[in-house]
């Protein structure tokens, strides 16, 4: 690719985001909906003005970096909920890692014809919901806590272990892990690694930036934080592939949670950038989805989608809210909101790569079901939490 034909590429992505966020400030419409679609018109859905596979190897590199910025910024405004809340959160996502991942497996098989193998990595791509799409989505419609909160540390508790838990189950289909055994020891090493490192990282980034204080060292304190956050996802990826993931939210973590550090200057920071990754990545990642690759799924993956968002999601949300507090309206806007976010639309695009590089069939398949997706369930439960927020009275007065 040559240089003239890099710069364009990178103009016309940061520009299409940059139209879709002033259409959505403007309309009201989620900003997430609008950058997927500025992504499919500018891509090989509409006009081919971007490819991403232009970019080569480089393309896995800028996606990581950019994917654990967003994530460390979210782990800095994590507030974890305390009491029975926390217990929600925490049985949420441990029922969902179990159900989810099970009912995931059995209805792409069986509606969207995917193999049980690429199933299985699709069950754990689409594993967690997206907090660069949750975050603004709650914000958007003024979501009341416990509730958005909830909504908020779910995604950023399972979205590095679904990453981490298909990379693995990826290298399972690939030969390069054998049984399930493999698959547990090596999710562990590389959850626990990274979020070992990530801690390591946030206190030592916290040691920093308590001696910045002053408006002089308003650039520095943006440097650092990057220079830190990017040498933590590169330490990790050469350690332990995918560990920078939850690495990044564990950093972010306890930066936020460290009393001498102004999180509200940091947050300033980092929010931008944080912003401008997710409007740069959304369009970026949704340019490389094709019709061809949609079209052949047709009622099936349609149906596929459906019985995530209208079975099983509900059922694991149903299952882990037993006996805890929270009132039958909030478990219902609960189960249904569910959007899947950048990290799944990453996952799924250098996924498919490596699978159609070791000619595996069904790769096209993965990421079409994967996107389509991403595209139901923002699309629509993006378009419909604020009515149903406003319907339940679950809107912050």
């Amino acid at each position: 690719m040559t240089p003239e034909r890099l710069g364009l590429l990178w103009g016309i992505t940061v520009f299409a985001g940059a139209i879709a966020r002033l259409t959505s400030s403007i309309t009201g419409f989620p900003s997430v909906v609008i950058l997927l679609l500025s992504g499919l018109l500018i891509g090989r859905s509409g006009f081919g003005l971007v490819e991403p596979l232009d970019l080569g190897q480089g393309l896995e590199t800028i996606v990581g970096l950019l994917v654990c910025l967003v994530l460390f910024e979210g782990g800095l405004n994590l507030k974890l909920p305390e009491g029975s809340i926390r217990n929600t959160v925490l049985r949420i996502s441990l029922l969902r890692l179990i159900i989810s991942l099970a009912g995931g497996v059995f209805v792409a098989h069986l509606f969207a014809g995917l193999s049980w193998p690429v199933a299985a990595v699709y069950s754990a791509i689409v594993l967690a919901t997206g907090p660069t799409v949750i975050s603004p989505l709650v914000e958007q419609i003024q979501l009341a806590s416990p509730l958005s909160d909830v909504l908020k540390a779910e995604g950023l508790v399972l979205e590095p272990i679904g990453a981490v838990l298909a990379l693995l189950l990826l290298e399972l289909l690939l030969g390069d892990l054998h049984g399930l055994r493999e698959v547990f020891i090596a999710l562990m090493q590389r959850l626990g690694g990274g979020v070992l490192i990530g801690i390591f990282a946030g206190w030592l980034l916290s040691e920093i930036l308590k001696r910045l204080k002053n408006d002089s060292t308003f650039g520095i304190e943006l440097q650092v934080t990057v220079g830190i956050i990017f040498l933590v996802y590169g330490i990790c990826e050469y350690l332990l592939p995918e560990s920078g993931l939850p690495a990044s939210v564990a950093a972010g973590f306890i930066v936020g949670k460290r009393e001498t550090i102004d999180k509200d200057r940091l947050d300033n920071l980092i929010g931008e950038l944080a912003q401008l990754a997710i409007t740069v990545l959304f369009p970026l990642l949704a340019s490389d989805v094709s019709w061809a690759e949609l079209s052949p799924l047709g009622w099936g993956g349609i149906i596929c989608v459906l019985m995530m968002m209208l079975i099983v999601r509900p059922i694991s949300v149903s299952l882990a809210t037993i006996g805890q507090d929270l009132a039958i309206k909030e478990r219902i806007f609960l189960a249904w909101i569910a959007p899947r976010g950048i990290v799944t639309a990453a996952v799924a695009s250098l996924f498919s790569i490596r699978l159609e590089q070791a000619g595996v069939l069904g790769a096209g398949r993965l990421q079409g079901l994967v996107f389509l997706t991403i595209l139901m369930t923002v699309g629509i439960q993006g378009l419909t939490a604020k009515p149903l927020a406003n319907y339940l009275n679950l809107r912050d007065s």
